[in-house]
């Protein structure tokens, strides 16, 4: 019986890493081929010069200082978004949460567009902004929670009224600073357009970084998961580790927000996805949701740029269309599970 149970576990081990590998070859191809083709499409050959020398043709150039910070954005939003989302899931033990469903992206991004409207040249504060942003909303929606007893769907509920919100406060900055409204084009939205290496850099440190920890971690979220009465039976300090997870999903969404703008429905669909692909084993579910929401994410992007050239939509448009039927899909699953 031990023999086969252990053969059982190796055998789903296994799968799971072919997994993992396939998802990793998949993301490779979906960024090369998204550094190629564009409005300007450029050959294998321009990506490789333009890595390894300083770019002198205009395919060189706009691989260099336009496509490949854009396609890289594109990837790290949404690998942050989408472990944000898995953690957001877990600690709140509701699937209908998510980053930009109980407010989470909007608390960053209303404290991204006042940092911007207050020190419009501090690009490296922008995380950090984003990041206190997102973290102050998701403490708000989970007190709520806990001070209530409320149910999962009025979580759902409470998240979207202190979204809503944002929102008007965000608009108040805009309706004062016309100039933030200038700036920030698009951000509301969700979009890629113009991102650069300036804003990149701090946001891909916070978000690698806070996927790393989120992994180290797996065995306290995946105890998490069991219901706070279990974690302390089983000697889990749950209180501190509720709280570290709560601020990795905030370095997580804060800094995404930062540079991608109000990206929606990708921290609500991919932790589902990685869900049902990892059976529910924190290790790959972290993992998964990582690769699938940066491969999701730099598809996208990809379709954003080129389904109507030489227009381009911005990619927060492309995620409602696929997001609202699969959220509206959840919202039935759910019930019938009820």
């Amino acid at each position: 019986m031990r023999k086969t149970e252990s053969r059982e576990r190796r055998c789903g081990t296994r799968k799971k890493g072919w997994l993992v590998m396939l998802l990793v070859i998949l993301l490779l191809m979906s960024l090369a081929v998204s550094i190629c083709i564009g409005t300007v499409s450029v050959s294998f050959g321009d990506l490789i010069h333009a890595l390894g020398r300083e770019p002198y043709s205009m395919q060189e150039r706009v691989l260099r200082y336009v496509r490949i910070p854009r396609v890289c954005g594109a990837a790290l939003a949404g690998m942050g978004l989408a472990v944000s989302g898995t953690i957001i899931q877990t600690i709140l033990g509701n699937p209908l949460a998510g980053p930009n469903i109980i407010g989470v992206n909007s608390g960053a991004g209303f404290s991204v567009v006042l940092f911007s409207a207050l020190f419009p040249d501090a690009y490296n504060g922008m995380p950090l902004a984003a990041f206190a942003g997102a973290l102050i909303t998701v403490l708000v929606v989970y007190k709520t929670a806990e001070k209530t007893g409320s149910s999962k769907i009025t979580i759902v509920l409470a998240g979207v009224a202190i979204n809503s919100m944002l929102s008007a406060a965000t608009d108040v900055v805009y309706t004062f600073c016309s100039e933030s409204l200038t700036r920030s084009n698009g951000f509301r939205i969700g979009g890629l357009n113009g991102v650069n290496t300036k804003v990149l850099i701090p946001a891909s440190i916070a978000i690698l970084t806070a996927v790393f920890l989120a992994f180290c971690l797996h065995n306290e979220l995946e105890v998490l998961s069991l219901g706070e009465d279990t974690a302390h039976s089983l000697g889990l300090p749950v209180r501190y580790y509720r709280f570290l997870f709560l601020v990795l999903a905030a370095v997580l969404a804060g800094a995404s927000v930062s540079f991608a703008g109000l990206l929606g429905f990708v921290g609500l669909i991919i932790p589902h996805a990685a869900r049902i692909l990892s059976r529910e084993e924190g290790r790959y579910q972290i993992v998964i949701s990582a690769l699938l929401g940066a491969v999701f994410l730099v598809i996208c992007d990809l379709l954003a740029r080129t389904l109507f050239q030489p227009f381009e939509l911005p990619v927060g448009i492309v995620l409602s269309f696929i997001g609202s039927p699969c959220f509206i899909y959840l919202l039935f699953r759910q019930r019938r599970r009820s």
